[in-house]
């Protein structure tokens, strides 16, 4: 009798295992089937014990479900070993985003430098300040010279000066 309870908790710990190894090695499934079937066998050997055992391990099992998945995915990233075996995304600088409407509106009637040519999406040079662009119309060859003629929230759309 000891044994079986000793087998179901086992079987209990395989299923919260595997959920976690599920989240971090892909197996198209197969590894969350096989903590399926732990977790159903752990409940048929409560069951078999006693109703109230079968029933107190479905609310084990609705608890721990959840509470591993949580584990998995916010506690585990932030401890010692999950920071080790975890990539780290890349490393972003202050400033290195799309900056405010308001520092774009002040752009208005600036020069710019092309540096990928606007097809007619592309980069273009603010005196050190890369930003994107848009072309007024057409294409923009790499190292002409553009005016910001309009801002509309983020994007910034230019014409190019013609004595470039």
């Amino acid at each position: 009798m000891f044994w079986w309870i000793v087998l179901a908790i086992f079987l209990f710990l395989l299923c919260a295992a595997l959920l976690v190894a599920e989240v971090f090695v892909p197996s198209f499934g197969l590894i969350s089937l096989c903590a399926l079937a732990s977790l159903v066998g752990g409940i048929a050997i409560f069951f078999r014990l006693s109703p109230t055992a079968g029933w107190c391990g479905v609310i084990v099992a609705v608890i721990m479900i959840p509470a591993t998945l949580v584990f998995a995915y916010k506690i585990f990233p932030k401890t010692d070993f999950g920071k080790t075996v975890l990539l780290n995304g890349p490393k972003r600088q202050k400033g290195d985003a799309i900056p405010d409407t308001k520092q774009l509106e002040a752009l208005l009637g600036k020069k710019a430098l092309v540096i990928s040519p606007l097809r007619p999406v592309g980069m273009c040079d603010f005196t050190g300040t890369r930003l994107e662009c848009v072309a007024e119309s057409g294409y923009v060859e790499k190292g002409k010279t553009v005016e910001v003629i309009k801002v509309e929230g983020t994007q910034l759309t230019v014409r190019e000066i013609e004595n470039s």
